[in-house]
């Protein structure tokens, strides 16, 4: 089913999307918010710009953007996947708890804040290009990989990086030589161990976006990780 957006407000655009059972592409998207919150089965495909909490509670559906998408995509999602064709604004990845979010270009401030693993659900969040600062903050579980391969002139994460991180593992293709870290994480070169985590996520990456798996993964990487000799969780309970 074919929904054309340009001149319907948000909760139309919605109640079209839920009345189709999540199985359709939308043309003509100009910001409407919350586009595919908490669907559990569908396949959607978006042409234009969606507005913020795009699959806000994603439950198992899987969103396509033909373009780049606003704030707080895959906000508390729990399966499912999310693909942007483009880069993502602020605080992509809110406190996902399962699924994955593949970003082709770049993602603003704060990806992957509260970020956390729930039973067997393990969240990934593969960022094409570079993130804003304050990457992974407060990140509980899941992880986050950031692949560099737009805006070389820049470092590969803004200021702040894994700010409160206490689970999870951030994971940047990166000597991370021009990144400073809080003294509650280690940041260290990424062994093969490390490695083993990531190339599904990435091989999948490529296949969406047209990339070379081996070339990418065969470029060092900077895994970061909780202290566990300096753990943030000694600052958020009583001893």
């Amino acid at each position: 089913m074919i929904i054309d957006a340009s001149s319907l407000p948000y909760s139309a655009l919605n109640e079209a999307v839920r009345g189709c059972g999540g199985q359709c592409r939308i043309i003509g998207c100009l910001g409407q918010r919350f586009i595919g919150a908490g669907l559990e089965r569908g396949s959607i495909s978006i042409s234009g710009i969606p507005g913020n909490a795009l699959g806000a509670y994603l439950n198992g559906a899987a969103i396509q953007v033909e373009g780049n998408a606003q704030d707080a995509v895959g906000d508390t999602m729990n399966a499912g996947s999310i693909v942007i064709h483009g880069s993502v604004g602020d605080a992509a990845g809110y406190a996902m708890r399962g699924g994955a979010i593949y970003v082709q270009e770049d993602a603003g401030y704060r990806a992957g804040v509260h970020m956390k693993a729930y039973g067997d659900r393990v969240p990934v969040m593969v960022i094409g290009g570079r993130a804003g600062s304050f990457l992974g903050e407060y990140q509980a579980g899941g992880r986050i990989v950031v692949l560099g391969l737009t805006g070389q002139e820049r470092p590969i994460v803004g200021n702040f990086p894994c700010t409160g991180m206490h689970g999870g593992a951030v994971y940047l293709r990166s000597d991370c030589r021009d990144i400073l870290f809080p003294g509650q994480v280690t940041a260290r070169p990424a062994g093969p161990e490390d490695l083993a985590q990531i190339p599904p996520s990435v091989e999948t990456f490529c296949r969406l976006f047209g990339q070379d798996a081996e070339e990418i993964l065969g470029a060092p990487f900077t895994v970061v990780t909780p202290d566990s000799q300096n753990p943030y969780r000694q600052m958020y309970v009583a001893n």
